[in-house]
């Protein structure tokens, strides 16, 4: 397993986004060996703590705008705010709270039949949430940050950023993306997972 000081950046490389651009940067000696990379924003002084979104990849919600979830709407309001302002994009290959693709469209489906997200999952043998932030930090370390401010409603990725050594600064709330499809799921966040997310 590797450790902190073996994780570094293998290459980074702007690419057009829309009305705007962005670095993308990929690494070497993550401890999951998964393909997270980093989006990096506007980041011309590097001394100050950047906004960072710590996003899990969602393949229904950020490719195919699901309604079932927020997590397309979440990324695409940091990749607005930052492309306008600056920051740091940490996009993690976690798909489902990290119990794969697969796993979560059994997970929906046992939704379907009115249980919430985490006792889909319970039932499917997983934990309440699979993902850790030990890659996020250690990302965050290869890119010479030590503190951030961030974008989350999720209290565990400020712990987790915490546990890693990052110092968190400031923690600010995303926007809620409230439908009809996805209410139950995020007062579920709320409820059982304390997401500061007001609905």
């Amino acid at each position: 397993m590797s450790n902190t000081n073996q994780v570094k950046v293998r290459q980074r490389v702007k690419i057009k986004m829309g009305q705007g651009e962005a670095e993308f940067v990929s690494f070497e000696g993550l401890h999951d060996n998964k393909e997270h990379v980093a989006l990096i924003f506007n980041r011309a002084d590097k001394r100050s703590a950047p906004k960072v979104r710590i996003h899990s990849e969602c393949f229904t919600g950020d490719i195919f705008s699901s309604a079932r979830c927020d997590c397309g709407q979440q990324l695409n309001e940091a990749v607005d705010k930052f492309n306008d302002e600056s920051g740091i994009i940490l996009y993690m290959r976690q798909e489902g709270r990290g119990i794969g693709l697969y796993n979560k469209l059994d997970a929906y489906k046992l939704q379907d039949t009115g249980i919430d997200t985490f006792e889909a999952n319970h039932q499917l043998g997983f934990g309440h949430d699979e993902r850790d932030y030990k890659s996020a930090g250690d990302m965050l370390k290869a890119l010479a940050v030590k503190s951030v401010q961030l974008l989350t409603n999720n209290p565990k990725k400020v712990r987790g950023l915490e546990e890693q050594g990052i110092e968190v600064l400031k923690h600010m709330n995303t926007g809620a993306f409230v439908n009809p499809v996805n209410l139950d799921y995020l007062k579920a966040k709320i409820e059982k997972d304390g997401h500061t997310l007001a609905i």
